[in-house]
């Protein structure tokens, strides 16, 4: 027996609420747009819309829907809600504001605080998409189970409270010495860990265990003296630099700036020059993903000057500067920069520094193939993304993501639609899996760049496929 779709709580509009249940039910039986636009007599369009709010069903129309999904009336219960304002609250989230004013207002800047939202990608009526923050303990209470909305999975560890399980965590990690380690060795094998957690499963499995874990360090720091604590300051900026980049990965480039100044910050107090080289490369890094223009060249550079010549750190930071360059239209240094860092690879394998240790071939590649697309080089791109995965090892799922939602966005600005709306398929469910926020702004660009092709059958379905996996800007009233 199928599982009843759960409803969403009462700060969803109901339009919203009506839409998402009729495509759980809809799915739950199996049926495609089509084949219960031909059970209903509704054209199939009508349903795409009615699934993405974008159109109101009238009651003959929901009455049907009700019997030939046998919903038991739960539709039709639903639609009689649609103009009843008692499903709204005072000041709704977001995702569900009357208009762009309101959802530009909405986007709170908590990312300064220890109590950053969670970013959700949403729709506008414009057809836009823009990263929406929502209240974390709004969504706790409310249970919302929006699988399909990218970078959000409530109740999973990524939005859970993790203050209340410090107090354990201590204990833990204090009563390491009673089957072996320290608790330094302790929180050091954790971390390796949660990076293997995330480049497997990506990043909400692992952003609350992290913030727990600085919470601990931060604890166990109050008691510690000499080389335990100047040890625990490293590892609490390792975490935080973890921290930034699991936050990166979920489309809150805030918070990952956020957190990466913390880091910077703590590196210092450490004494590791390595350590402090390695977070402002990141710092480059993220100016990259956000296509900072003013900074990340000007970043890539500072890391570059800080790291031990001819080092692993410093081939890390030209790599960033490379795409910096491509980003700014200069395709001459960005392919200097790349040809300068395949030079020094090899050298770079005997360096005993363990930051950076995942640069290799495949690595460059995939940035080589970035500034590639940046400077409208398509196909180029395309077939540069395509070689850089093959080279990839495995057990980077999310990043294999990353790269084929990339590669789909080139394979579009080469007008070769339905390969590209293929591959977007196949990222889109990376993207579910593992909440990758890096991986739905792509699929954003690909969405917009497959508009002139939004007729071919793959491109439509991609396109109808993302869509409903967004958030949307309820209808504004009459």
């Amino acid at each position: 027996m199928p599982q009843k779709p759960r409803e969403l709580t009462p700060w969803v509009s109901p339009l919203h609420n009506w839409g998402y249940q009729l495509r759980e039910l809809r799915r739950s039986r199996g049926l495609s747009l089509r084949e219960l636009g031909r059970l209903t007599r509704i054209d199939h369009s009508h349903l795409g819309r009615f699934e993405r709010a974008e159109r109101t069903p009238d009651r003959s129309q929901a009455v049907a829907l009700d019997d030939k999904l046998g919903a038991s009336g739960m539709l039709l219960r639903l639609w009689e809600r649609i103009g009843d304002k008692r499903g709204h609250v005072a000041n709704p989230p977001a995702h569900v504001a009357r208009s762009s004013v309101d959802l530009a207002l909405a986007m709170a800047d908590q990312a300064a605080s220890d109590d950053e939202g969670i970013s959700v990608p949403c729709r506008l009526h414009d057809g836009s998409v823009v990263w929406v923050a929502l209240d974390r303990r709004a969504l706790l209470r409310g249970g919302v189970g929006l699988g399909a909305a990218a970078a959000i999975s409530v109740g999973s560890p990524a939005v859970a409270d993790s203050s209340s399980a410090v107090p354990g965590l201590v204990r833990k990690v204090r009563a390491a010495s009673t089957y072996g380690s320290t608790p330094v060795e302790h929180l050091r094998r954790t971390r390796r860990v949660l990076i293997d957690t995330d480049n497997l499963l990506g990043p909400r499995r692992a952003v609350s265990a992290v913030r727990a874990h600085i919470e601990v360090i931060q604890v166990l720091r109050r008691d510690t003296q000499g080389a335990d604590r100047r040890d625990l300051m490293e590892l609490q900026t390792q975490y935080g630099e973890l921290l930034s980049w699991l936050y990166q990965d979920l489309g809150n480039p805030k918070a990952a700036s956020y957190w990466l100044d913390r880091a910077m910050q703590w590196s210092h107090t450490v004494g590791d020059n390595d350590l402090t080289t390695y977070v402002m490369a990141r710092k480059a890094q993220l100016a990259g993903d956000t296509a900072d223009l003013v900074d990340v060249v000007d970043l890539a550079a500072a890391a570059q000057r800080m790291a031990r010549p001819r080092s692993r750190l410093a081939a890390v930071a030209r790599t960033y500067e490379a795409y910096g360059h491509a980003l700014r239209g200069d395709a001459d240094a960005s392919e200097r920069a790349i040809d300068d860092v395949r030079n020094t690879l090899d050298a770079t394998t005997s360096d005993p520094t363990p930051w950076g240790s995942w640069l290799n071939a495949s690595y460059v590649e995939i940035h080589r193939a970035q500034g590639l697309e940046a400077l409208g080089k398509h196909d180029q791109a395309a077939d540069a993304f395509g070689a850089a995965i093959r080279l990839m090892p495995d057990g980077y799922h999310r990043d294999r993501g990353v790269y084929i939602a990339r590669q789909a966005v080139a394979l579009a600005g080469a007008r070769a639609p339905e390969q590209a709306a293929a591959l977007g398929m196949h990222a889109l469910t990376v993207a579910e899996d593992t909440g990758s926020g890096r991986i739905t702004n792509e699929l954003v660009r690909l969405d917009k760049a497959l508009i002139p092709w939004q007729r071919e059958p793959m491109v439509a379905e991609f396109r109808a496929t993302f869509d409903s996996t967004l958030f949307h800007e309820a209808e504004t009233e009459a």
